[in-house]
């Protein structure tokens, strides 16, 4: 008869839990362990004052409070600047990318606007043989050169449409005060036509009033 316990095996000294964890264990019950629980991540860890909050780019074990304790920072991120702000160290990224630590999803969405996802991608690709070295440099270079065109041109967009953002305003703002100075000046004139015209002596009546009287 298979014995299902070593030979030291003491069942009095074992709690009604851990009696069916290993009956469960001998059956090939007990459920796998739960990788993300243990895995390394790559996410944001939050500091600055209230809706002025910034970001930076850490390595952390999945398990800690998202922002408690880390094991590296590589970076900063701050969304409020239009485009916004990030500051990574890309080697480190990359090198904790190969070892395995899964990014959050607003890392991964940064780490693809660096260019580090594809990097990762080529150069398992270069792993597996499907390409050289060379050839992987070359790929990432030309999506570099593409990415920052369009993040130049992005700018620049950015930058005229402020300037005329601001011009029209000047404009507005000049229309605005030429009106209220075309007021003031009819105004002005109102007055000094009204002192301009003659008043009539003590003790005259005017004509008008004459009139009505003999009426």
């Amino acid at each position: 008869m298979l014995k299902l316990f070593p030979p030291h095996f003491n069942r009095q000294i074992w709690s009604a839990k851990n009696s069916i964890i290993f009956a469960l264990f001998i059956k090939g019950r007990v459920p796998q362990l739960n990788l993300k629980e243990v895995m390394v991540k790559i996410r944001l860890a939050r500091r600055g004052r209230k809706k002025l909050a910034m970001y930076d780019v850490v390595v952390a074990d999945a398990r800690s409070p998202r922002d408690g304790r880390f094991i590296e920072k590589i970076g900063t991120y701050n969304p409020l600047t239009v485009p916004a702000t990030i500051e990574l160290n890309d080697e480190k990224a990359f090198k904790w990318l190969m070892n395995g630590a899964q990014p959050s999803d607003t890392v991964k969405a940064v780490l693809s606007y660096r260019g580090i996802m594809l990097k990762k991608h080529l150069q398992i690709g270069v792993i597996k043989g499907a390409m050289t070295q060379e050839q992987a440099d070359s790929k990432l270079q030309d999506w570099l050169k593409s990415k920052t065109a369009t993040i130049d041109a992005k700018r620049d967009k950015l930058s005229q449409s402020k300037e005329t953002i601001a011009k029209a305003r000047k404009e507005a703002e000049s229309k605005v005060r030429e009106a209220r100075a075309e007021a003031i000046r009819k105004k002005a004139q109102v007055v000094e036509a009204a002192a301009a015209a003659p008043q009539p002596a003590e003790g005259e009546t005017p004509a008008a009033e004459a009139q009505e009287a003999q009426a």
